[in-house]
């Protein structure tokens, strides 16, 4: 079977103070459809960035990154931004909602933006998911962290993607809230069948993936069955 995610000797480098700074040195890994890949590392390694190319949200510096058969490296911005909004959901450990609007027109305004006549249906059944059916017209201000989290994690399902992507989305939750979300994290990937990549600190969190892998130094080390020459 092809993987849904394939990179292939993936490089990037960023000009800091001090000059060319490599983040990641030749990235090669493969992640197979409905897998759940945990991806830890200390500070810095560099996992964030690769999970952001993994998104299309950065550029490699050389290297390919494939999703669904397709090289992101080929699509030009306004083609890149369709193709994540139509396959991918991303949960970032600052949520990103939109202050101004409320948690279900935070969710349904990506799906509208994409065409979708149900907007405001799938929004409600993605808060509903996630049990915040009861919060569906407060603005974030007017959430806690842990509710804000759940909204932002219904926005990245509410399209039904076939890859979520989640970077540190416990990182600035309590303990009791970091699990349900957590919780809620894995049910969603299991109710769409998604293929999950988890940026995690957290031992126990990385555990519960299919497989965990390592980033150091922007290289990788563990079972990363790395992608085919």
């Amino acid at each position: 079977m092809d993987p849904i995610l394939s990179l292939k000797d993936v490089r990037l480098s960023l000009d800091g103070n001090a000059g060319r700074v490599e983040i990641l040195k030749g990235i090669s890994l493969d992640v197979e459809r409905g897998e759940t890949l945990g991806l830890t590392g200390p500070s810095g390694s560099g996992k964030s960035s690769l999970l952001m190319l993994m998104g299309g949200l950065d550029r490699a510096t050389s290297g390919q990154v494939g999703v669904l058969g397709r090289d992101l490296g080929a699509l030009g911005e306004d083609a890149l931004a369709r193709f994540r909004r139509d396959h991918m959901g991303v949960v970032f450990q600052s949520f990103h909602l939109i202050p101004t609007m409320t948690a279900l027109e935070n969710v349904a305004t990506p799906l509208e933006l994409g065409g979708a006549a149900d907007a405001f249906d799938r929004a409600a059944e993605e808060l509903a998911a996630v049990g915040l059916s009861h919060r569906a017209g407060h603005y974030p201000a007017e959430m806690s962290g842990g509710e804000q989290q759940r909204v932002a994690l219904a926005r990245a399902a509410a399209p039904r993607p076939e890859i979520l992507l989640a970077d540190e989305p416990t990182g600035n939750l309590d303990g009791t809230t970091g699990e349900a979300i957590v919780d809620l994290l894995f049910g969603l990937r299991d109710r769409h069948g998604a293929t999950l990549v988890l940026v995690t600190h957290a031992p126990d969190l990385a555990a519960r993936c299919d497989r965990r892998i390592t980033l150091e130094d922007g290289r990788l080390s563990g079972p990363a069955r790395a992608a085919a020459e």
